[in-house]
């Protein structure tokens, strides 16, 4: 793959569940101290692991408060479910949330996958493809609606898809995203990446306008990260889990981003 000519990126995916919003509160905060570029939550309503009954906070309004709380890391869902929210509201959510945070928003976003969210909340769950399909028709709503609202958005909010359907999903990077982000491997990143590279070609975009986010919690830097900045990736995401959020893993990638 052809090298780019991006920062690297240390990113928290701070999950929002199984702890106190003070505890949730802290994490955000202390890992901008720490040094890192963005904070992430996620978007479901239900814990997706341990007690699938404990605390769970909803995203958006998480992401306005770290808004208030931070003054530099970019924050953002990784990602935000498509099927939750119309477009239109959604785009204003989002413009709104940049505004707070003075321009830091990154809209990640996907098609959606929880049952169960679906289930409880009263959303048609459908099929994987009807969800897609369902994102390919938001994007251009959500695009169109920055434009047309007052004030509109500090900047052009960053768009980040997530998900690596080569068919459908990485077409859609190809046409919407500024980011990409997936948990692969290096060897089944670099196949995916060979798709969304002709993706672009056929829709006439120059894939290395994509910033490429690999999921890296469990693993090493020195182990995967060469590799993985071999081929593309800049962004690098490790998790911070309840109830205390602990960041040891995190301050790991940024002693090794910071010794490059």
């Amino acid at each position: 793959m052809e090298s780019r000519l991006r920062p690297i990126r240390i990113a928290a995916q701070i999950h929002p569940q199984q702890g106190p919003w003070p505890e949730l509160r802290r994490a955000a905060v202390e890992a901008e101290e720490l040094g890192y570029d963005i904070a992430y939550n996620w978007d479901h309503f239900y814990p997706l692991y341990g007690d699938r009954d404990g605390p769970h906070f909803e995203c958006w309004t998480v992401l306005a408060a770290w808004a208030e709380q931070t003054s530099r890391a970019e924050i953002g869902a990784l990602v935000t479910c498509n099927s939750y929210r119309n477009p239109e509201l959604l785009a204003d959510m989002a413009r709104t949330v940049d505004h707070i945070s003075d321009g830091r928003l990154i809209l990640g976003i996907g098609s959606g996958w929880f049952e169960r969210d679906y289930q409880e909340y009263g959303y048609e769950f459908g099929t994987a493809g009807g969800r897609l399909d369902d994102l390919g028709e938001a994007l251009p709503r959500i695009e169109s609606r920055w434009g047309r609202l007052n004030p509109p958005p500090t900047r052009k909010i960053p768009v980040l898809i997530g998900g690596g359907g080569e068919k459908k999903t990485l077409r859609l990077v190809a046409k919407h995203a500024d980011a990409w982000h997936t948990f692969a491997d290096p060897e089944k990143l670099e196949h995916k990446y060979g798709v969304l590279k002709q993706h672009c070609a056929d829709v006439g975009r120059d894939v290395s306008e994509i910033e490429v986010s690999v999921g890296v919690e469990g693993k090493e830097p020195a182990e995967v990260a060469p590799r993985l900045l071999e081929l593309g990736a800049t962004q690098f995401t490790v998790g911070a889990k309840g109830p205390d959020f602990d960041l040891t893993e995190l301050r790991r990638w940024l002693e090794w981003r910071d010794s490059l």
